[in-house]
This record gives structure tokens, C-alpha cells and sequence, in this order.
């Protein structure tokens, strides 16, 4: 039975992290199961999740300690158990484009978890327009709708709130 691992990294980037990384996973007999990574600001960031038999992953905690002090990155695990989707919610994906303005992750975010909508995982950025350079923003997440929730008044809602915003956004079922 496999257990999990999540990790989280963050340092000054520069070419081969990654497979620094993930030689050190994989010599440890560890899988990534899923993961994300950028470059913020000259910094890299990564999160994983990481699954593997219990003793692997303890050997695997162990030699990311000495990877963190060789690579001079800040490396933090936590153990966690896996977890799905239940049957009774439905993933949505909302796309949001608009200019670029304090607040507006939080007021989005705001708008679903007032109620009681989870984020299941969200990606956001700044752009300058093409032709006039006005800096714009973008949101992309996927959030987990509860079956009970009515989803035409929740879309009517959502579009309400967000033509109050100005922004340009959509909301529809995941496709797989």
C-alpha cells in the first residue's frame, strides 16, 4: 500500500533542479504523482506529491534534507494520505481575464468559498496587453461544485459578480 509525501521547494533558480530533484525521488523508489513548478520573480517554486512504500519514503525525507543544504533550497515535507474527488462534486473550470488590479484573487476566491465551494487548483499571472501594453491579469482554477449546489443559479451568480468586476470570465464543467 503506498503512502504519500508532498513536497515543496523554493530557492534561486538555476538549470538542473529538477533533475536534481527528481534523481533523488527516483533513486529513493518514490513516484511523482503529480506536480507543479514555475519561475516567480527569478525564484524557483515546486510542489509534488510523491507516493511510495513508507520506507521510501523515509529514506526519501532523509536525502532531501542533504539536497536542500547541497542546492541551497528550502525543501519542506509533509506526509498525507491520498485523496479524490467524491461522487457528489462536480469540477468546474473558471477562466477569468481582466486588467490587472489588487484584490482580485481574493474576491474571486471569496465568491466560491462564501459558498462552500473548495478551490482545487488555481493559476494566476500578470501580461502586458499585446498592442497597448496595459497590464492584464489572468485566473484559471478548478473548483469542486457540490452535487446539491444549482448550478444554473450558481453560473447566474457568477456572471453577475463578475460583470460587477469587469471581468471577462467564464464558468464551465471540467473536461476531461
Amino acid at each position: 500500500m503506498s503512502s504519500y509525501l508532498i513536497i515543496s521547494a523554493l530557492g534561486n533558480d538555476r538549470p538542473g533542479l529538477i533533475t536534481k530533484l527528481t534523481d533523488t525521488i527516483t533513486q529513493s523508489g518514490c513516484n511523482i504523482e503529480d506536480s507543479r513548478m514555475s519561475i516567480l520573480a527569478g525564484a524557483f517554486a515546486l510542489i509534488m506529491q510523491v507516493s511510495g512504500k513508507w520506507s521510501n519514503l523515509a529514506k526519501l525525507e532523509s536525502s532531501l534534507e542533504t539536497l536542500g543544504q547541497r542546492t541551497e533550497l528550502t525543501i519542506t515535507t509533509r506526509r498525507t494520505e491520498g485523496r479524490s474527488l467524491s461522487a457528489s462534486e462536480i469540477p468546474y473550470l473558471v477562466e477569468v481575464i481582466t486588467m490587472d488590479q489588487p484584490g482580485i484573487v481574493h474576491q474571486v476566491t471569496d465568491f466560491f468559498s462564501s459558498r462552500g465551494i473548495n478551490i482545487h487548483d488555481m493559476q494566476s499571472s500578470c501580461h502586458p496587453a499585446a498592442h497597448t501594453g496595459t497590464p492584464m491579469f489572468t485566473l484559471a482554477m478548478t473548483i469542486e461544485v457540490p452535487g446539491k449546489t444549482h448550478i444554473t443559479g450558481l453560473r447566474e451568480q457568477f456572471m453577475e459578480f463578475a460583470d460587477s468586476m469587469n471581468l471577462d470570465a467564464i464558468i464551465e464543467p471540467l473536461k476531461n
